[in-house]
């Protein structure tokens, strides 16, 4: 016992010796794009660390003697640091940029104050890498700027990608996959989007052919990488949509370190632009934040937690909605009783730890676990009125209705609810072999999803229950009358237990060669998931699938600066819940996994123009799909078959420029043309619903010359519609008509107060502002009708029904404050 404690003195005594003589050297380590690099060596007299995904790094060397530190990274030359000297505990943060053409050696020069600087190597203030430009904070909103992404909905953050659904897409944040509620039907009851842009700093997106280390999804992945921060920041923004707020924070010893953020959002003024009248009070608020914590320098933990609650309460009150032709012009008039209360509360929590085995190898062990509770309740009753509007502008009832086609009322009632918790534990390993990097991961996944479904829809013409749209009911109401019992219109009921396991992992190599002075690239990889479906009165099934995938890439030693890439391999969508529940909400647990072959084929070009920067990025694409799960998509709501009966293509091309066509911004236009059909029952060949042909796109930046902290964003997007607004009911061989097509445009002008390059003395009352902007935003700049959906209407007599748009938001002016302290 006495030799027991003399020993853990004589470790305690040691430990404090060797914290007393150490120096620590941190911070971010970026490439040539000003992308934070991952798995750079940092050595230094013996001692070394590598960067983690973010690119940070944090090293303790010895304090008071001169130090040379060495940064390494098989694809670009290093970066090495001579003769520093650190004070017992000081802390130095230094930000390297690595170049793939020079070596860069320098040493650090000490001024007058104490300050440490770097003159010879290129390096760039934290603060500018974690900067995202553009005048929406949503990294949504800019990606559905580009070519492959659609959405007809300003209100909803989800995207479609290149021929594919919303549930289509992988989402991650610093490795760990993220979820969206199930529930969620029209746009309006999103909310907020699970990224919060406070926080992100970088953002990487593939719109297909990507690697095998990413999840079994058919369309895209979007990997999003939370900041690590180096110094504190407090940050706030405001408007009349909502407010947020994060805040950035670091320890002494810079050992741990937390960014998180507050969000909440009130979509009324939105809404309230709507044709329909009502009393919208939504409250969708979040809470969310990241840790770092570094044990040691071998060996790290990071935190991720998010918490969402989001209110949707609407009590629609009137409509009137015109359309139809000059000549003809109808109106549908509605009035309502009831509402609609529904509630969609989300909470993540997941561990990651990263143990840097050697300068070569970093293991990971990530566990996540994501609850939801939903809740669906709305009582609504709709008494309408169809007929011809007075077009004659000299009239004194020009815009009313004159005569009326049909009157009748429409009933709906909804009460579902749905409890969802799902786990993941997963291991990702990397090795790095010279100028080849190893990369392995395996996974589980439990899944259990408690669901009742209750929906019905009633609807009445003059007095007359109408019956439903099958063959079953065919009567001649109302001129016969028809005394069968009251049927609902639409109706779903359903209650179901199921739970899912899966066990999915992936192998991959990546090697970047030299083949006649040219740069060769390639990535090749495979990918294993095994599924168990099983539940309450449930068949238990199980199914496993394999997916190869490649990618290639060359960068010819020629004059002009040029990339060519070619991807390709076996993408299988294993079903999630709402894949295995058919239109009935029965589950279908023998649904097979969804099969996509990829073949991408790019080229990257990169040039000056006007003596300013410029690239010109190019992609053909194919697709080819089978076991397809056919589905009706209706605003967001997706509803599947829950079969494997359809095969479809997808093909299409995409170009886009990016570059400086104001001097000191970056702006880009866009075009991308995609063709998607599918083939059901081998009935033939038709339309998908996310058949989006032409997209057109510009974000544009701009600034006053003689006022240069002006600043002016522009958003345009032009897109043909898709096809839709069809009955949920209907044969979509009968019913192939499309919407209209979607235009928008969104100005945002704001003014620069405050920023890194413009300071204040201390006397001035804007010295404590890191960055103030004021500014306004105008939503729907041309005040362009689009819609998204139809109001089915029945006239009682003539048995014909009336497509009636459901028309998006109109224009909306809106104030925003940014503050950065």
């Amino acid at each position: 016992m006495k030799l027991h404690n003399v020993l853990s003195l004589i470790i305690l005594l040691c430990g404090t010796f060797g914290l007393a003589q150490n120096a620590t050297i941190s911070g971010i380590v970026l490439g040539s794009e000003n992308e934070p690099l991952s798995n750079v060596n940092i050595t230094a007299n013996g001692l070394g660390t590598t960067t983690d995904p973010d690119g940070f790094y944090l090293l303790e060397i010895t304090s008071d003697k001169e130090t040379t530190i060495i940064f390494s990274h098989i694809a670009y030359k290093d970066v090495i640091l001579e003769k520093l000297i650190l004070t017992t505990n000081e802390t130095f943060e230094f930000n390297p940029i690595l170049k793939s053409e020079v070596t860069q050696i320098d040493g650090v020069t000490v001024s007058a104050t104490g300050e440490k600087t770097v003159n010879g190597i290129l390096t760039i203030s934290p603060e500018s890498i974690r900067k995202i430009p553009g005048a929406n904070s949503g990294v949504e909103t800019i990606l559905k700027l580009l070519p492959g992404v659609s959405s007809n909905n300003e209100l909803s953050t989800q995207y479609a990608v290149r021929g594919g659904n919303y549930d289509e897409n992988l989402v991650y944040v610093n490795e760990i996959e993220v979820y969206r509620p199930f529930l969620i039907r029209s746009a309006q009851q999103e909310g907020l989007s699970f990224v919060n842009s406070d926080l992100v700093q970088d953002v990487k997106f593939s719109a297909g052919g990507f690697q095998a280390k990413y999840g079994d999804k058919l369309a895209s992945v979007l990997d999003i990488k939370y900041k690590t921060p180096t110094l504190f920041s407090l940050r706030a923004d405001l408007s009349f949509l909502g407010a947020s707020a994060s805040l950035e924070t670091v320890s002494k010893n810079k050992k741990l370190s937390s960014v998180s953020g507050i969000r909440y959002r009130n979509n009324s003024l939105l809404v309230n632009s709507q044709q329909t009248k009502s009393n919208f009070n939504p409250a969708f608020t979040d809470v969310q934040s990241y840790l770092t914590y570094h044990i040691s320098p071998k060996f790290q933990l990071n935190f991720l937690g998010n918490i969402a609650v989001n209110d949707y309460n609407n009590e629609p009150l009137n409509r009137q909605t015109n359309f139809g032709t000059i000549d003809n012009l109808q109106a549908l008039v509605v009035y309502y009783e009831g509402q609609e209360t529904n509630k969609y509360t989300t909470a993540l929590g997941a561990l990651k730890g990263s143990y840097f085995l050697n300068e070569n190898t970093t293991l990971k062990l990530i566990s996540s676990i994501y609850h939801t509770t939903e809740e669906e309740y709305s009582d609504v009753v709709a008494a309408y009125e169809l007929g011809e509007v007075d077009s004659n502008l000299g009239s004194d009832t020009a815009g009313e209705v004159l005569t009326s086609r049909g009157i009748g009322s429409q009933f709906n009632r909804t009460r579902n609810d749905l409890d969802a918790l799902i786990f993941n534990l997963e291991h990702k390993g990397t090795h790095v072999m010279n100028s080849s990097v190893l990369e392995w991961g395996a996974k589980y996944t439990h899944e259990d999803i408690r669901d009742q479904l209750r929906e019905s829809e009633f609807i009445d013409s003059a007095g007359f229950s109408i019956r439903p749209p099958r063959p079953e009911f065919v009567n001649n109401q109302p001129s016969e009358p028809f005394t069968a019992p009251l049927i609902a219109y639409n109706g779903l009921n359903a209650l179901n237990f199921v739970k899912t396991n899966r066990f999915s992992g992936y192998t991959q190599i990546g090697t970047h060669k030299t083949w006649n002075n040219a740069d060769v690239y390639y990535n090749v990889g495979v990918r294993a998931h095994h599924w168990t479906v099983s539940g309450t009165d449930i068949e238990k099934v199980s199914q496993t699938v394999f997916s190869p995938r490649a990618q290639f890439a060359i960068k010819p030693e020629w004059e002009k600066d040029m990339l060519f890439r070619v991807s390709t391999g076996l993408y299988h969508q294993p079903p999630f819940y709402r894949e295995l529940r058919d239109s009935t909400g029965t589950i279908q647990p023998n649904v097979k996994a969804q099969k996509s072959f990829h073949l991408v084929a790019g080229n990257e070009y990169s040039f000056l123009l006007w003596e300013r920067p410029f690239t010109l990025i190019s992609e053909a694409y194919y697709k080819k799909l089978d076991n397809v799960n056919p589905y009706t998509l209706e605003d967001v709501r997706i509803r599947y078959a829950a079969n494997n009966t359809t095969e479809a293509y997808v093909y299409g091309a995409e170009v886009r420029m990016n570059g400086a066509f104001v001097p000191g911004t970056e702006s880009w236009v866009s075009l991308g043309y995609l063709k998607t059909e599918e083939n059901r029952d081998n009935k033939g060949y038709i339309s998908r619903p996310t058949d989006q042909r032409i997209k057109f796109a510009i974000l544009f930046q701009d600034y006053i010359p003689t006022i240069p902290d002006l600043k002016m964003y522009l958003n345009l997007v032009y897109q043909t519609g898709v096809p839709g607004g069809s009955p949920s009911y209907a044969d979509p061989y009968i019913f192939q008509n499309r919407l209209r097509d979607y235009k928008r445009a969104d100005l945002g002008i704001s003014y620069i107060f405050a920023n890194k390059d413009k300071q204040y003395p201390k006397t001035h009352w804007l010295h404590n502002f890191k960055e103030l902007s004021l500014g306004f935003e105008i939503f729907n700049l041309f005040n362009n009708q689009n819609s998204i959906t139809n109001t089915w209407v029945r006239d009682a007599d003539s048995k014909n029904e009336y497509a009636v748009p459901n028309y998006l938001t109109s224009r909306v002016l809106n104030l925003r404050l940014g503050i950065r302290l």
